[in-house]
């Protein structure tokens, strides 16, 4: 059967329910390669999930409804739930099934968090450094000033408006770099990440003096790993995260022309690996007797600061995740101890570290950040950890 989809229209409803399963067929990407010879296999200890009733402490909202009812509303693809390493509830839609891969959007960027943690554990990056250096090209920009630990916080400096429904925001500028908008590129739109980067020279707050979610941030980070390690951002995610994790499909990057990884969102998976993701995160940085990432990177990035709980009370967020703050590239509540990965149009992974709760879900949600469906989703995945 003919594909509906082009690069023209991949992201907007309908197509997007067959396009986020084949992105990798539009644009170009770098693979993460799975050695499946050594991938685990789960074990299972079914659960009648789909009719827990639950309750959401918002006005406008029905009373009670069901699991179920949440995977309908919010146009869910897979959903996946696990504890304590043993899948409970796996169910895939539109066509999906344990081998499908789909479009993580911003989830990408907590896989990059965990990479920089790594490289930190190994005494290559230091957070307290700034972006230029690592990075001296950037001196004249808006990054100036900025620490990593910033870049990673989100409460650098640089100019960069993400407003998703608004067509030449700065968010699809700089995709329209790896062919995400055919539409915003012409003779003066850079060729690479790296040269997008670079032509931000505007500053919008002082460095550290408020939480503002910026994708250029994570794609500046991918390029600090670069230069710390002096090794291939695809090799450095293959080798100290994807292969350590045990993967059962190949994980696709969305790449400029240099074939540099667009971590901020262009990572497709599946939601078995996903769930082996979250797996390493409730365990504190260990998959199966091997440690991936300290312990201490995971406890710091759930535990936030006064400072980071500060700059998230006075954000939108707050009605999303209550009493919540953002670090090291994840969404956090260390009340709640839950750690959570976000994408536009319904992709995440939702992390109880006190349980050892994993849920995954992929979705493919008419508009990208509807406040209404996360809230819907993240209820119901609280009452799930909380009863199982």
């Amino acid at each position: 059967m003919k594909k509906s989809f082009t690069t023209e229209n991949w992201s907007y409803p309908p197509y997007n329910k067959e396009s986020f399963q084949h992105v990798r067929t539009l644009f170009s990407t770098v693979k993460l390669t799975s050695e499946k010879e050594n991938s685990n296999a789960f074990d299972y200890k079914e659960k009648e999930i789909a009719n827990l009733r639950y309750q959401i402490k918002y006005p406008g909202f029905d009373s009670e409804p069901t699991v179920q009812d949440m995977l309908d509303k919010t146009h869910t693809d897979a959903f996946l739930v696990m504890k304590d390493g043993l899948i409970l509830y796996e169910k895939y839609s539109n066509g999906m099934n344990q081998e499908s891969i789909h479009l993580m959007n911003s989830v990408s960027k907590s896989f990059l968090g965990i990479l920089i943690g790594v490289l930190i554990d190994e005494g290559l990056i230091d957070t307290q450094k700034l972006i230029t250096e690592y990075l001296p090209d950037f001196e004249d920009t808006g990054f100036s000033g900025t620490t990593v630990q910033q870049a990673l916080n989100m409460t650098g400096s640089v100019k960069y408006k993400e407003d998703y429904l608004e067509k030449e925001t700065d968010f699809w500028k700089e995709s329209s770099v790896v062919g995400w908008r055919p539409a915003l590129v012409n003779e003066t739109t850079p060729k690479t990440l790296y040269e997008y980067a670079k032509t931000l020279k505007e500053t919008e707050q002082v460095n550290g003096s408020s939480f503002h979610y910026r994708t250029v941030y994570t794609n500046i980070l991918g390029m600090v790993a670069e230069k710390a390690a002096n090794k291939n951002l695809t090799v450095l995610l293959q080798e100290k995260l994807w292969q350590k994790i045990r993967p059962e499909q190949n994980a696709y990057i969305v790449c400029d022309q240099d074939n540099f990884p667009y971590m901020g969102a262009g990572m497709s998976a599946s939601a078995r690996d996903l769930a082996r993701f979250g797996e390493m995160i409730v365990n504190k940085g260990i998959y199966k007797n091997e440690r991936v990432v300290s312990e201490d990177w995971i406890m710091k990035t759930l535990a936030g600061s006064c400072e980071s709980r500060k700059h998230f009370e006075v954000t939108e967020y707050v009605h999303m995740i209550p009493k919540g703050h953002y670090m090291n590239q994840f969404w956090a509540s260390s009340d709640s101890k839950i750690l959570v990965c976000l994408g536009i149009h319904g992709q995440g992974i939702y992390m109880n570290m006190s349980n050892k709760t994993v849920a995954v879900k992929f979705s493919s949600q008419p508009y990208p950040n509807e406040g209404r469906l996360f809230i819907e989703t993240f209820a119901a995945f609280v009452a799930l950890s909380e009863s199982i």
